[in-house]
């Protein structure tokens, strides 16, 4: 770049966009990367602030911040999204679909250390809709030394740093348990929460049965839905430590591997996650999720939907950001739970 007076600038060529902000009104540029500066354009530069421009010099050895943007975006960019026209330099990444944004925290991380450049995102492992805007990538820099992207390109490898993954899991068979409820002596209000949380991502309830607190009934309930090839299975109460309450028993006398019987998240410590044959979910789901607006639930289900196996590992690290603050206004997952 060469730096030169505004007023000497005419039919020069500009190498970085000239931005314009007026309070409440716009931050727009009035001038984009590549444009020839003329005469009736000089009161418009002195009037945003622009006595000095940078002109384009070519160097064989630097990158424009645009062609920057576009190599940070190639590492970035996984299947189910696109990018955004470039901006000041700037892409920014949006979802196709609906799904989870998954990160590869290591790269991300790397990448950002390198210096003179940038990827910022949302956290991952959190739904997304179409539309979203996943990440913004830029350099900080107008020009920056084409050896330092081609550092950036090896560190991103072959693999990209974001992938949206769709939600694979379409049915779900859930399993009311207690005796309250069996035997009539309370209304089951614990399915219909059960129900509304999965209807958030579309999911069926496509089979629903009410089970005393018999660890052989609620076994056999779930060996059922089982042979009718439920994509996931929920149980809703029973997981406490108290006498009466065996559904932990019953889910892994089905042989299912037990991930995890607790879990570092409130509400929600009393979660129990399985997986039977290494394939099908089935969840132990406390009393918390019945009467509280979010729980670990919220946090596990839609990774859950996407084919996602967690392991022990997923459920323990949980606990930075495993507390609900139980705001009087819930505004999740815009806060800090679960992340």
């Amino acid at each position: 770049m060469k730096l030169v007076r505004t007023e000497d600038a005419v039919g020069q060529v500009l190498c970085h966009d000239i931005t314009q902000i007026i309070r409440g009104v716009t931050k727009d540029a009035v001038f984009r990367k590549g444009h020839v500066i003329t005469e009736k354009d000089i009161p418009v530069l002195l009037s945003v602030g622009k006595e000095h421009v940078y002109i384009w010099e070519n160097d064989e050895a630097m990158m424009h911040e645009n062609e920057a943007a576009e190599v940070l975006y190639e590492i970035c960019k996984g299947a189910h999204m696109h990018g955004s026209e470039i901006k000041e330099g700037k892409i920014e990444l949006i979802a196709d679909i609906d799904g989870v944004l998954k990160i590869d925290r290591e790269k991300l991380t790397g990448i950002n250390r390198l210096g003179q450049m940038m990827i910022a995102s949302r956290h991952g492992d959190f739904p997304v809709k179409k539309g979203d805007k996943i990440a913004g990538t830029r350099i900080i820099p107008l020009v920056i030394e084409k050896e330092m992207m081609e550092r950036a390109r090896q560190m991103g490898g072959s693999a990209p740093i974001f992938e949206i993954r769709p939600y694979r899991l379409h049915t779900a068979g859930v399993i009311a348990t207690g005796n309250e409820v069996y035997k009539n002596r309370i209304a089951d209000t614990f399915t219909p929460v059960i129900e509304e949380k999965l209807a958030e991502y579309g999911v069926q309830m496509a089979e629903h049965v009410l089970c005393g607190d018999d660890p052989e009934q609620i076994g056999e309930a779930i060996r059922r839905m089982l042979a009718a090839g439920m994509d996931m299975i929920i149980c809703t109460g029973g997981m406490s430590v108290d006498p009466d309450d065996r559904t932990p028993l019953a889910i892994k006398n089905t042989g299912a591997e037990v991930i995890t019987y607790g879990a570092p998240v409130l509400p929600g410590a009393m979660f129990m996650l399985a997986y039977y044959e290494g394939k099908v979910p089935i969840m132990g789901l406390p009393g918390c999720v019945m009467y509280s607006k979010r729980t670990i639930f919220d946090l596990v289900l839609p990774r859950i939907l996407t084919g996602e196996k967690l392991t022990e590992n997923h459920i323990t690290s949980m606990g930075e950001g495993g507390l609900c603050l139980s705001c009087p206004v819930c505004t999740f997952p815009n806060c800090g739970f679960g992340k």
